[in-house]
């Protein structure tokens, strides 16, 4: 734990490989105060680890990009597949409902959301659960960092919200069926109790480390000031660093990146579904162990060096789903990672679509049905790349023989 806290530090080294990478597009005026800050620490301490950057430009109180932005939507710089149809959300609330059921139906039922975006997704799960007459065990927890979002998802959820100062949650509402919804700005916040946790494009936000392979042995690639000061650019460390020691995750790979603060979230999570049982159930776009150089940055929904413009640009790299496995093997068992396609159509997400169809009141409404269908299911879309993948305790392995975790049958 002291060494995965090290980590975090800046890394004070003088590189001498100085010449690798160069941003080219000058810096706007609504970049500055991003930027400054950057040049600040690197003139300060040196080259900042990609890992230190991401969390400086994503989550600084000042200029952060998740905090002080509204980035979801048409208008913003992304867009997530439950903006997009109603179906993901529909479909993710009847796969966790039925493992709710198979495991025993436990109340009070805690849904936790890490990033939860606008609030789409439990917009709609929550409506299924009403219909299903279900909701009133519910309470939901959603850990949230950015103002912004967070009034978004009340605005949308919420009858009235109140703001608090001093408490785990740092806001709280009711939807108008009275469900309770709790924020937290970070996981440990969130109380102890059988939970389902749900992480929808969460963990590829997370900063990462870059690690390179060279003549000389596994090295880290840091962010650094281009000569002149002006922008920023790539360098390679000349001596190891404390993130290599996760080389022993390459999986073969002579270039990757990893996230030790998700093993370190999921490490949490583990130990809470261990001892008060749940499940999770992550999707997002990424590999299992085998991608190499997936850094990017996205602003209007256009793919961006993500070293050019920091702080108006969404940053990511796609999540190595072998790597979390592997941090929670010792207690949680794993299914997946699979094609979002194909755990949709296992929960049979063409029923439901034809039931939405048939109800449209018009062409335009049934266009727009299929348009989002098509988005989150088409191989060339988001059906292939977005990946799926559940944890339950690994006590529950003999049931699981009996009676497969849904979604996961045909892996």
């Amino acid at each position: 734990m002291m060494f995965l806290q090290g980590l975090r530090k800046i890394i004070k080294t003088v590189l001498t490989e100085r010449k690798i990478f160069f941003s080219s597009i000058p810096l706007n005026k609504s970049d500055e105060t991003c930027f400054n800050l950057l040049k600040s620490r690197i003139n300060f301490a040196g080259p900042l680890t990609v890992y230190d950057y991401m969390k400086e430009v994503l989550t600084n109180p000042v200029s952060g990009y998740y905090v002080t932005k509204n980035v979801i939507g048409k208008q913003g710089d992304f867009i997530t597949s439950p903006e997009i149809s109603q179906l993901l959300g529909e479909m993710v609330a009847l796969w966790t409902l039925n493992e709710w059921t198979k495991l025993g139906s436990p109340k009070p039922f805690q849904l936790v959301e890490l990033g939860p975006g606008k609030g789409s997704m439990m917009h709609d799960i929550l409506r299924v659960c009403k219909q299903l007459k279900l909701d009133e065990h519910i309470n939901v927890h959603f850990v949230e960092v950015s103002d912004e979002l967070s009034k978004a998802q009340g605005d949308k959820l919420c009858t009235s919200v109140l703001k608090h100062d001093n408490k785990s949650y740092y806001q709280e509402g009711k939807t108008e069926n009275n469900v309770p919804i709790y924020w937290h700005k970070a996981i440990q916040d969130v109380p102890k109790n059988f939970t389902c946790i749900l992480a929808h494009e969460f963990f590829d936000a997370l900063p990462v480390h870059i690690l390179k392979q060279t003549v000389d042995g596994w090295r880290e690639v840091l962010i650094d000031l281009t000569e002149c000061c002006s922008k920023l650019r790539y360098v390679i460390s000349p001596a190891p660093t404390p993130a290599c020691v996760f080389s022993k995750y390459s999986n073969g790979r002579d270039y990757f990146e990893i996230s030790p603060q998700s093993g370190l979230i999921l490490e949490h999570i583990a130990c809470t579904l261990e001892e008060h049982g749940g499940f999770v159930l992550i999707i997002d776009y990424g590999h299992d162990g085998e991608k190499k150089d997936t850094f990017r940055g996205f602003r209007n929904h256009q793919l961006v060096d993500p070293l050019v413009s920091p702080g108006t640009s969404d940053l990511t790299a796609d999540v190595d789903f072998a790597f979390l496995k592997n941090v929670t093997k010792d207690k949680l068992l794993s299914f997946g990672p699979v094609p979002q396609r194909s755990f949709l159509k296992e929960l049979h997400i063409d029923v439901r679509l034809q039931v939405l169809l048939k109800n449209c009141k018009n062409e335009k409404e049934k266009n727009d049905i299929l348009s989002g269908y098509h988005m989150i299911m088409d191989s060339d879309k988001m059906g292939e790349c977005f990946k799926v993948m559940s944890l339950f305790p690994s006590v529950l392995k003999e049931l699981f023989n009996d009676y497969p975790v849904v979604g996961f049958v045909n892996k």
